[in-house]
């Protein structure tokens, strides 16, 4: 009998991986399921199953399914003086913000907040400055693209924002290159993300949101003006995962109290983003009589 070298000292992970797979897989569920195996065994642990996950996930999601809806996107006009937006541009901290013309469609640039530095060290550079001389070419996107091709586009081009068209061509929103890896890695967190309804629902302006599965579910209900019980749970990733009565995979869906909750990702753990949709409730007439 061949010796059993699966745990031999210093070989590493992917080693064993590699050593695991007889044949490839068939498709992407197959894979998937040789994934949670490797975990099952204590292979792989559950960060790496959760990563690559994430990485699968991307391949499939499109743009319009995780940016920053236009109402909820911090631009600057173009004939806005600095007195005007550098307030704006401290309070909320990004690094970059997108420029727009007269017209709320017409996109001239991106600013990043590091160029308006000299404006601080020599204030009276801010009577004769002109945001076009400061401006970056804005990448372009449309909402239809896929994750894993901006990904590739955000490195291969250096930029870590891009302005996202609907197909008429006016601006649909924002993405970033945080969003992307959100999907893949989890939340990134820093110092300057603040935990509130802004943050953890967004509108997008179809009579849906996106939602952040660990919302409270309190904080849902005030939003939403909903009646959901947080006596057995907590948030509204733990609600909708009862409901299922399993960790439920990308674009499953379920119905519950009025709402429509479709599953955007999730990893090898837990729900992380969900899709809202107040469902219409039928109204029954009343008999005559």
């Amino acid at each position: 009998m061949p010796e059993d070298h699966s745990d031999t000292p210093g070989r590493s992970w992917l080693d064993r991986i590699t050593q695991f797979f007889s044949g490839e897989p068939e498709n992407r569920e197959a894979l998937i399921e040789k994934m949670r195996d490797l975990r099952d065994r204590d292979i792989i642990d559950v960060d790496t199953l959760g990563i690559i996950e994430g990485a699968l996930q991307v391949a499939e999601m499109q743009v319009r399914e995780i940016m920053i809806p236009r109402a909820q996107m911090i631009s600057i006009r173009a004939n806005t003086p600095p007195k005007d937006f550098l307030p704006v541009i401290i309070d909320c901290a990004h690094s970059r913000f997108p420029v727009l013309g007269d017209d709320p469609d017409e996109v001239i640039g991106v600013l990043l907040a590091k160029d308006l530095l000299p404006l601080v060290l020599d204030p009276a550079r801010m009577d004769r400055f002109n945001i076009k001389d400061h401006i970056r070419q804005a990448f372009i996107i449309p909402e239809s693209k896929r994750l894993d091709s901006l990904l590739r586009d955000f490195r291969n081009n250096r930029n870590h924002m891009a302005i996202v068209v609907n197909e008429y061509g006016g601006v649909a929103g924002l993405v970033t290159i945080e969003d992307v890896l959100e999907q893949i890695v989890g939340e990134i967190e820093d110092e300057t993300d603040v935990e509130d309804d802004d943050y953890l629902i967004k509108d997008l302006d179809n009579s849906e949101y996106t939602v952040k599965a660990l919302i409270p579910i309190e904080d849902f209900n005030e939003h939403f003006g909903s009646t959901f019980s947080d006596e057995e749970f907590d948030t509204v990733g733990g609600l909708v995962m009862q409901e299922f009565g399993r960790l439920p995979e990308r674009n499953e869906s379920v119905l519950l109290g009025g709402f429509r909750f479709t599953v955007l990702n999730a990893d090898a753990r837990t729900i992380r983003l969900l899709r809202v949709t107040p469902e219409e409730q039928e109204t029954i007439p009343a008999e005559d009589g």
